[in-house]
């Protein structure tokens, strides 16, 4: 529709826009909560999730003059911000989700935080006791641990030379 990607077709239809295509899978798995409430909050958490997620790739991707400083600024938020108020959220219904007490799309996508998270600097996980559990109970369902394995669909972190491709193609 606007000429760019990701776009997937399924159910007959051509999707574009990354939230499109991840509401219309999860609402088609029951990935998407039980009602408006729990959408609502899997929206929330999702945006604050998705946030992070990109001060941590800004990090992989700035000039190496920016690098420290962008670090230091992911690391704070990431402690400071917001793990503690995901470990909050854990803590606050004692449930082993996020959102109702079961699998939904925004603990996948927590689950993706914390291992950047971890590629970032391993030792910011260490003061959240529930996040450290929980990434470990999402990674063992069996599709998700599956996924993760080596020679998966998964794409590994990028290195120095795919970094610099990228820089060239995209002109930053």
């Amino acid at each position: 529709m606007f000429d760019q990607v990701p776009m997937v077709e399924i159910d007959g239809m051509k999707l574009a826009q990354t939230r499109a295509i991840l509401n219309y899978i999860a609402t088609k798995y029951d990935l998407y909560g039980k009602d408006m409430k729990e959408r609502a909050l899997i929206d929330m958490y999702t945006e604050g999730i998705l946030d992070l997620t990109e001060m941590i790739g800004q990090v992989v991707l700035c000039p190496p003059d920016q690098r420290e400083a962008k670090t230091a600024l992911a690391k704070d938020r990431t402690k400071n911000r917001y793990l503690p108020a995901f470990e909050k959220v854990l803590k606050s219904h004692g449930q082993d989700y996020l959102v109702g007490n079961r699998l939904t799309r925004v603990d996948i996508h927590l689950l993706e935080l914390l291992l950047y998270v971890e590629e970032l600097d391993a030792s910011l996980l260490t003061p959240f006791p529930l996040l450290k559990a929980f990434k470990s109970r999402i990674s063992s369902l069996p599709n998700v641990k599956k996924f993760l394995q080596p020679g998966s669909q998964r794409k590994p972190p990028l290195d120095a030379k795919q970094i610099e491709e990228a820089r060239k193609i995209f002109k930053f």
